[in-house]
């Protein structure tokens, strides 16, 4: 690795490794303060017990930051580019630099959690190219497995060493390969009739709206309620009409239980061509293409495959 030098491209995203709570906050509070004093709007986006730890150091110079707690926030790694970075970037004035934290990744993500915060990172890059922010995003060493730190050099064009206050260039940056890795096949989904829990079916363009009842009727005997069974409908309306209008005229659907979630997972003939489909806002006068941003909004987690033999996408929605 070689020293870090200003940037061509306006767009800055390093990676912040720490060992402990001292290098932690002397990493970003840094960060927070220089962006401060530069007259920068700032965000900050971590777990909750980072938050209080950045508030704390912080204290009165805090009242102009933008807090958010990542664990909810960040809840789903699908999220965080539209609803987190953009949503603040974008409120800000053109031609203004604005600084933001993000610690999108944690010990106790789980394994189903972790290949789309992987490409979520990855993907930062695209999402920002050109413009005119700094993405910081912390990782801990001490408690996070080797996988996610030598994956953290891949997405990061710039990473800062735990202890040090140096940028330096990561010769693994590599984001593009990083979304092609995790772009993995996903479990199975049991078989429609495996048992009462699982409901599928095939859908086409006249059984639309059937379908979405019947998803949604299902979801209710799952134990959903409220918000988040209205939340399974507009999740199985988004991903069927996508199906029959960019996925080749039809799919499959199926519903089912899962380590505390409702899972809702939909396959057809097509292929996600944009690796930022459902991670980028709209134009205000764009006409459609809001269905998968939607579902990315709405859902705890969403993963996605997709190749030549077509594409998957499985929401999942806590009970």
């Amino acid at each position: 690795m070689t020293t870090a030098t200003h940037p061509v491209e306006p767009f800055v995203h390093p990676a912040l490794f720490y060992a402990d709570t001292d290098q932690y906050l002397a990493g970003t509070v840094s960060f927070i303060r220089a962006g401060l004093a530069a007259g920068e709007p700032v965000a900050v986006a971590v777990p909750g017990e980072n938050l209080a730890l950045i508030q704390d150091a912080l204290g009165a110079d805090g009242d102009s930051v933008r807090f958010l707690d990542m664990r909810d926030a960040g809840r789903n790694p699908g999220r965080i580019i539209p609803g987190v970075l953009r949503a603040f970037a974008d409120q800000q004035a053109p031609g203004r630099r604005v600084r933001i934290i993000g610690e999108p990744i944690w010990a106790g993500r789980s394994p189903d959690e972790y290949p789309a915060c992987a490409q979520h990172e990855a993907l930062i890059n695209a999402a920002f190219q050109g413009r005119e922010v700094t993405i910081l995003c912390p990782y801990d060493t001490s408690r996070l497995d080797e996988r996610v730190l030598a994956d953290a050099h891949a997405t990061h064009p710039v990473v800062i060493p735990a202890g040090s206050a140096a940028e330096v260039v990561s010769t693994a940056y590599d984001p593009d390969g990083v979304v092609d890795r995790y772009n993995l096949p996903l479990p199975p989904a049991p078989a429609p009739g495996a048992g009462p829990e699982v409901f599928g079916t095939a859908f086409a363009e006249d059984s639309l709206s059937a379908v979405r009842h019947l998803a949604t009727d299902h979801g209710a005997r799952l134990g959903l309620t409220g918000t988040a069974l209205e939340n399974l409908a507009l999740i199985t309306a988004e991903l069927t009409t996508n199906s029959v209008v960019h996925g080749g005229g039809a799919g499959a659907l199926t519903v089912w239980p899962q380590d505390g979630y409702v899972l809702c997972e939909v396959r057809d003939k097509g292929r996600l061509v944009d690796p930022l489909a459902g991670r980028r806002p709209p134009a205000r006068e764009q006409r459609g293409g809001r269905g998968l941003l939607l579902v990315n909004l709405l859902s705890d987690l969403v993963r996605v495959h997709t190749g030549p033999e077509g594409t998957t996408i499985r929401s999942y929605l806590g009970r």
